[in-house]
């Protein structure tokens, strides 16, 4: 399948909304609360969600397969939200890719995406559900650490994230 990665900006909420709604049910469904699931996606993955991140600065990469150009895929960095954050840190807020699509190079895209999107700060830092071995297992490949961690709400129960940084220096924006 091809499939090709662009910049992505306030014209492009809706499809931000529609692959971060899909792809965070795609990914917690019977890991985290049903309910909280779908509270989360109305009010973290709105349209009007990504249209304040973007206003605000936050820059965001689609990916879309072809034919047709429907997004299956994205990528979101902004001004840290982490307490770990220290002076030139920058988040990957949000990198999903539709689980029909993992293996696919896409996310490897993306992060380089975010990543040369990223140059001039120090490190780049993201949260991840501390028992999401396969997003883990990625991060390591790509040169990220764990710093510290953060408890997670979605609806009105918690869960335990692994809170990642990576260097920032500029033999390290390249993906390994």
């Amino acid at each position: 399948m091809k499939w090709t990665i662009r910049s992505a900006g306030a014209e492009d909420a809706d499809a931000l909304a529609l692959v971060g709604a899909a792809t965070f049910l795609d990914t917690y469904a019977g890991a985290v609360d049903g309910q909280g699931i779908i509270a989360f996606g109305g009010e973290h993955h709105s349209a009007d969600a990504y249209r304040a991140y973007l206003a605000k600065g936050a820059q965001a990469w689609l990916a879309e397969c072809e034919p047709g150009g429907a997004p299956i895929g994205y990528a979101l960095t902004c001004a840290p939200e982490l307490e770990q954050a220290g002076d030139g840190d920058v988040e990957l807020k949000r990198i999903y890719v539709l689980s029909r699509f993992h293996g696919s190079g896409i996310a490897a895209g993306l992060l380089a995406a975010a990543l040369a999107g990223s140059a001039g700060y120090r490190r780049l830092l993201l949260g991840v559900k501390n028992d999401n071995h396969r997003a883990l297992a990625f991060y390591a490949r790509h040169g990220f650490e764990q710093i510290g961690t953060r408890t997670f709400r979605v609806g009105d129960k918690h869960y335990d994230d692994f809170v990642l940084a990576r260097a920032l220096t500029p033999e390290l924006t390249d993906t390994p």
